[in-house]
């Protein structure tokens, strides 16, 4: 008889394939969002899936040996630290309505998703709260832990945390460990699919923002230097208003006009928000008195540099103008490694243009311009036109499917009728669980 388990916040539906690879059977799913769920339906014809899990009774559902869900976070009240079940503030929480299942049903096992920070979240209380109800209110011994898919070879950074409880009147978690992290190497391209036509191209200005960029690596190597560990922000070359004391928007006018502000311009304007606006966007902040420490550094680093290279820096910075203030930074994260950005993977990022090395993949942030670009990809013949570039992509749903263990879902957004759109299937995938970290977990929890 194989275990049952139900499927809860479902999304594209990992858990449902991670515990069904392992022999497991759902008897039960839940998603609020119609496009997914009509998805999940096509996915998995053989389970029931409905909406609102807080429109549904627990007495409806069926019963189950394990559920299951990638739940989303949200504070509780204060007064529901102690009071639990008890607390009629929490009503409105959505752990309360998995805690109401868990507490009439009595599933052996309950089996989480999070992210990472959900230990840190309302100051840590959001944990106290969910630790408190799962093992003191409904009795369950709890373990919890942070991995990530890069972790165990798969090339990927997503650190998520996994939380497992289990019944204490059955044994509790008995012998349970998390599986522990492999350290095998990633390489990105072991998921890279050069015959994949549903890709989208680099357009011109990202081409020509990534070979401006090139050209500034390839001055400082040619100047003798190492590309700067710090991050570069072009906005502050030629800089000069004051920084180490009072922020500008605590300056008075007269300490700002005539000083230079973003890219080496003269400061000038009627009032202090006039003159902000001359300033790169960082510095215009109000938030505190003083800029913090770290940016303080970054300022002067970013100076000193500007002031060592000022001679091949100033035709450079003519390019850079029209950019975008993200355009305007760059990360080098890839060390001493040949200084090419055409091999590396680039992410477009609102703290700035991020380069890195080819093992694994950010955590996956498939909304606009964040989706990794893999600059080297030759792209298909078939999808080229007189003259294009042949090489240089984005990261493909065929390529984030891999990543996320979702292959077998075959998502393909040009089917006529295909429940979701590029963009949701897209944001589906950021936001799914990762269906092998999920099954390495399960192996270790139901002893398979």
């Amino acid at each position: 008889m194989p275990l049952r388990f139900i499927d809860l916040f479902a999304g594209l539906g990992g858990f449902h394939l991670a515990l069904s690879h392992l022999g497991c059977q759902c008897v039960f799913a839940s998603e609020i969002k119609d496009d997914l769920r009509r998805l999940y339906q096509e996915s998995f014809p053989g389970t029931p899936i409905f909406g609102d899990i807080t429109q549904i009774a627990p007495e409806d559902i069926p019963t189950h040996d394990i559920l299951c869900g990638g739940f989303p976070c949200q504070p509780f009240s204060q007064a529901g630290k102690r009071q639990g079940f008890n607390d009629d503030k929490n009503r409105g929480n959505l752990f309360y309505y998995i805690a109401e299942i868990i507490r009439y049903h009595k599933p052996r096992y309950v089996f989480l998703e999070n992210v990472a920070n959900l230990k840190g979240h309302d100051n840590g209380h959001t944990w106290d709260v969910i630790y408190h109800i799962l093992h003191d209110d409904l009795e369950y011994e709890v373990d919890e832990t942070i991995l990530s898919p890069h972790e165990f070879g798969i090339p990927q950074h997503r650190k998520r945390i996994y939380i497992v409880a289990a019944r204490q009147d059955l044994g509790g978690l008995g012998n349970f460990r998390f599986p522990t992290p492999t350290h095998e190497v990633c390489d990105i391209r072991s998921i890279i699919d050069e015959n994949d036509t549903s890709i989208t191209k680099l357009k011109p200005d990202t081409r020509y923002q990534l070979s401006v960029w090139q050209e500034f690596i390839n001055n400082v190597i040619a100047s003798g230097d190492p590309i700067p560990s710090f991050p570069i922000w072009a906005m502050e070359f030629g800089a000069t208003y004051s920084f180490e004391g009072l922020a500008p928007a605590y300056q008075g006018i007269d300490e700002l006009i005539g000083k230079k502000g973003k890219l080496g311009n003269r400061i000038s304007g009627n009032s202090i928000e006039e003159c902000l606006l001359c300033l790169p966007n960082y510095a215009q902040t109000r938030v505190s008195i003083e800029f913090p420490q770290w940016k303080k550094r970054y300022i002067s680093q970013n100076r000193e540099f500007y002031k060592k290279h000022k001679k091949w820096l100033t035709p450079w910075l003519k390019k850079v103008k029209g950019f975008d203030n993200s355009h305007l930074k760059l990360e080098w994260n890839c060390g001493t490694a040949v200084p090419t950005i055409e091999d590396k993977i680039v992410q477009f990022r609102a703290s700035g243009i991020r380069v890195k090395m080819p093992t694994f993949s950010p955590a996956l942030n498939l909304v606009g311009t964040q989706t990794p670009i893999f600059p080297w990809v030759k792209l298909p013949e078939s999808i080229l036109t007189k003259d294009e570039p042949d090489h240089g992509r984005y990261l493909s749903l065929k390529e984030a499917s891999a990543l996320q263990g979702m292959e077998e879902l075959h998502l393909d957004t040009t089917r006529p009728n295909y429940p979701l759109s590029l963009t949701r299937a897209s944001e589906a995938l950021g936001n799914a669980v990762n269906v092998r970290i999920v099954e390495t977990i399960a192996q270790c929890l139901l002893n398979l």
